[in-house]
């Protein structure tokens, strides 16, 4: 398959731990590529449209990809009763792990950015160990800089309510918060990570209630930190943790912290990368994600 060739993605929903609903696509021919399928998860404020560049390449590379949007987030399911704490999010990657071999026959190795690699390390913990095929981590560890968590939840938070009176007036404000990352030529990348209600404003594709809801992500956050570490040190399958270089969010000794956890972890630092590591350099990040999907091994049994 050349670089040119157009590739479609094909929607296919899943189910989550309540039962609600999860919109994703398939990127690749399932049945293909005798290789297990790569399970994208995206972060917190994301969509899976985060992930088309490099499911893209994934696919091109032979391999099943499988993007979705969490729940709140996206075209999946808000939940009526607002729950979304990290709890709920890596029971729902246990029910999409289990749905994912049932539908392609093998588990996935799962790669989750931030919110999404925190849920599948939790589902590591909960189902495994050894759940997973393999698991990628970007730009999140079990322990995080308190002041990059800040920073990104007051970003999210801050036009949350009012919204935006544009999608350019939401560019500049990505624009002030990724001050490194050129601004794209074009905005319909941007546009697809937005809503447009009734009252003609433009918000953020997510449920508000994932911030400050009576069940958010801030609602268990001290638990988190000892559950995933767990997770990791009993752990068996490949890891691999993609850090920029630049983030805010993970430093060099967050990362360091990690490799204690779990010593036989590959750990790759992007240059002129923040926390939005596919987002700042997805042409190195897809690279080393489908470098590392061909090392790890033959479709798996389920």
């Amino acid at each position: 398959m050349t670089a040119s060739t157009a590739i479609t993605p094909e929607k296919i929903v899943f189910a989550g731990s309540a039962g609600n609903r999860l919109a994703g696509d398939v990127w690749g021919a399932a049945g293909a590529a005798m290789k297990a399928p790569a399970l994208l998860l995206h972060g917190g404020g994301q969509t899976r449209r985060a992930w088309d560049r490099t499911a893209r390449d994934l696919s091109r590379a032979g391999f099943v990809a499988i993007t979705v949007d969490q729940r709140g987030h996206g075209e999946s399911d808000w939940l009526d009763d607002g729950s979304y704490a990290f709890a709920d999010y890596g029971a729902d990657a246990v029910r999409l792990g289990g749905q994912i071999a049932e539908r392609f026959g093998t588990v996935p190795v799962v790669i989750g950015a931030s919110l999404g690699g925190l849920a599948a390390m939790l589902a590591e913990g909960e189902a495994g160990p050894d759940f997973w095929h393999g698991l990628v981590l970007v730009d999140i560890t079990p322990q995080m800089d308190p002041g990059g968590v800040d920073k990104i939840q007051s970003f999210m938070g801050a036009a949350m309510a009012e919204g935006f009176a544009s999608v350019e007036e939401a560019a500049d404000a990505v624009a002030a918060y990724l001050p490194h990352r050129p601004r794209p030529k074009s905005l319909d990348g941007l546009r697809k990570n937005l809503r447009r209600d009734p009252d003609g404003r433009y918000r953020w594709h997510w449920d508000p209630r994932f911030l400050n809801g009576p069940r958010s992500i801030n609602t268990d956050g001290a638990q988190l930190e000892a559950a995933t570490s767990d997770a990791l040190r009993a752990t068996g399958i490949p890891v691999l943790l993609v850090r920029g270089a630049s983030s805010e969010l993970i430093t060099q000794a967050h990362a360091e912290a990690f490799k204690a956890l779990a010593p036989h972890a590959e750990v790759i630092d992007v240059g002129g990368a923040g926390h939005m590591v596919a987002g700042d350099r997805n042409d190195v990040f897809s690279a080393a994600i489908c470098s590392f999907m061909a090392k790890i091994g033959e479709k798996p049994e389920v």
